[in-house]
């Protein structure tokens, strides 16, 4: 991401860098410091849920740190965790063609970790393989959610995009694994595994998933990223399934929220999503608080009068293991 080879990834970094106020040269430090800044303006209980992110794996289970776009170990995001217990929380990044991926998995239990982040077409995993199983497996057994991105991947371009599909995430669910879904898949297209590989909104799928009684209380969907342009579009569908809100969870993708060309509080409301009354005070919002405002407009869009229930802000009782059984 720093190479001018890479244009489009050296373009995304630079807008990741201002949108999180990074300084170069003190980028670690600044990051924290940030993050550290906007969620002490939280209420009272707010944690933000800090992701690391697994290298780059081949079909063997070797690390591929030359096709790794980037790397934050599960140690890291541990420490920071463990530095600032009052704002953060975190969850682990392990890829599961690893030949150490359970111990792993149970030393990232053992560690505090509340959950698996995975971005699959990045990493080089496919989610449906035999080589994830005794992964799920020890998954299910710790009672730990995989957060899986889903749909077309655009924040990081790479890797094999068919490893988004929602529907190769079946193979964890059938193995009793509570699965988020981010975003809801609501990016790009997929190959209809059930219907003759036909394209697809990823969307669809993911309802699918959402829609089948046996994942009633596996499957999960995650609204971080919705907001977006090239996201928004699935605000209205989702708002008329409030059936499926007890099963929606909060995300703020950030530091995406606060790169300014992405998301347009003028086209939510021309899209009868916001009020004309909001605009203003969002708009100042983002530029104090990106992660503040990103809740406020998630809180504040409407269609026919719905909007997302409470509950899906409310997200502590899916992440304490031990409660996450009885929800």
């Amino acid at each position: 991401m720093d190479s001018w080879l890479h244009p489009i990834l050296k373009i995304q970094k630079d807008f990741y860098m201002d949108g999180g106020c990074i300084t170069k040269g003190h980028e670690d430090a600044s990051f924290i410091a940030r993050m550290l800044q906007l969620s002490a303006d939280m209420p009272a209980g707010y944690k933000t849920m800090l992701f690391a992110f697994d290298w780059t794996h081949t079909s063997q289970g070797s690390p591929d740190k030359a096709r790794s776009i980037f790397h934050i170990p599960d140690s890291y995001a541990a420490n920071i965790a463990k530095k600032h217990p009052q704002h953060f929380e975190w969850a682990a990044s392990i890829h599961p063609y690893r030949q150490d991926a359970v111990d792993a998995l149970e030393s990232a239990k053992a560690n505090g970790a509340r959950a698996v982040k995975w971005l699959p077409s990045v990493m080089g995993i496919d989610p449906s393989s035999p080589k994830c199983d005794q992964f799920y497996q020890k998954l299910q057994t710790l009672n730990l959610p995989i957060i899986s991105h889903a749909g077309h991947e655009s924040a990081v371009i790479g890797g094999d995009q068919r490893f988004g599909n929602p529907l190769h995430l079946r193979r964890a669910l059938d193995a009793g694994v509570r699965v988020v879904l981010a975003h809801c898949a609501s990016d790009g297209h997929s190959e209809d595994l059930d219907n003759h590989n036909k394209p697809i909104k990823s969307f669809e799928l993911f309802t699918r998933l959402m829609d089948t009684p046996d994942y009633a209380g596996l499957a999960f969907g995650e609204i971080s990223a919705i907001t977006l342009l090239n996201h928004a579009w699935a605000i209205k569908p989702l708002l008329q399934r409030p059936d499926l809100h007890k099963r929606l969870l909060n995300g703020s993708d950030y530091p995406l929220p606060g790169v300014a060309p992405l998301i347009s509080t003028r086209q939510l409301q021309r899209a009868g999503l916001l009020e004309e009354s909001h605009i203003l005070f969002l708009q100042a919002l983002r530029d104090y608080n990106p992660v503040m405002f990103d809740f406020a407009i998630k809180r504040l869009i409407r269609f026919n009068g719905n909007g997302f229930a409470d509950h899906v802000f409310e997200t502590r009782t899916f992440f304490d293991v031990h409660t996450a059984s009885n929800h």
